[in-house]
């Protein structure tokens, strides 16, 4: 199964709420109140996404989170790769070095590549502005029928 983890999980809902109200300064008991998600790890998702440049943090009386950018130009990808790391379904789809015996002589990994692409390309796809919206009907790819079955 390929899972996001809850933290990654929360971190999107948390996101999506702020881009329901991109203008507004949102503090992390207000976050944590609205989402009912618990205040330390609003807190703790909060310096993640700013640490990594998709949220700005303003200090003081007046202080709290924003979006660095408008919710349509942050795509669940990057919220996704904040939290997570890059996207990569096997370690030899990442861009690190891998230390599989079998990849050079892999006969699916270019296949694995594709797929890794197309995960990543519908997370390209959808932007904090489309999550702060209401649901849409979206067309998926229709499966092919597995062989064997």
């Amino acid at each position: 199964m390929i899972r996001i983890s809850r933290l990654t999980d929360y971190g999107i809902v948390l996101l999506s709420q702020m881009a329901a109200h991109p203008e507004r300064v949102h503090t992390a008991a207000e976050l944590a109140a609205e989402t009912h998600l618990p205040l330390p790890t609003v807190s703790k998702l909060l310096r993640l996404l700013a640490k990594d440049g998709l949220l700005q943090s303003q200090r003081g009386v007046n202080g709290g989170y924003g979006l660095a950018q408008a919710p349509e130009a942050i795509t669940v990808s990057s919220a996704v790769a904040a939290l997570e790391g890059p996207i990569a379904l096997t370690t030899c789809t990442s861009a690190a070095p891998s230390d599989c015996s079998h990849e050079p002589i892999c006969p699916v990994r270019g296949h694995l590549h594709l797929i890794n692409l197309a995960i990543r390309q519908a997370l390209d796809a959808v932007t904090l502005a489309d999550l702060a919206r209401r649901p849409r009907a979206m067309p998926l790819p229709t499966a092919r029928p597995a062989v064997g079955r």
